[in-house]
């Protein structure tokens, strides 16, 4: 289900894939793919991604479809993996989310973004 809220245009700081989880750049209005949990997480690219320098849009809020790297379920805390795919967060990490679908590695999934840090 995609019924994404707020929308924003940003400014890619690297190659910036689609439906992944995304953390501000090093400048205002620049945006990366995340990496992991270390750094706040602030939305999911959409379906178009963005090459270095180029905009691209960012779901900040509401539901985002976004892939899984590994096998989620309903209500599984979310973090970013290595390449800002969808893994379930430990303690200590900045979350996007919580999953709103099960899902296996490689599936297109669904998180409803509440940023924190998980306890």
């Amino acid at each position: 289900m995609n019924i994404p809220g707020l929308t924003v245009a940003k400014t890619a700081e690297g190659e910036v894939k689609p439906r992944v989880i995304v953390c501000h750049g090093g400048e205002d209005g620049l945006a990366k793919q995340a990496i992991d949990g270390s750094a706040l997480l602030i939305g999911v690219s959409t379906i178009v991604g963005g090459g270095d320098g180029e905009v691209f849009d960012v779901i900040r809020s509401g539901l985002a479809p976004v892939f899984y790297s590994e096998t989620i379920a309903i209500g599984d805390p979310i973090t970013a993996n290595a390449d800002g795919r969808a893994k379930k967060a430990m303690s200590g990490d900045f979350i996007i989310g919580y999953a709103e679908v099960v899902g296996d590695a490689d599936e297109l999934g669904t998180i409803w973004i509440a940023p924190s840090k998980q306890a």
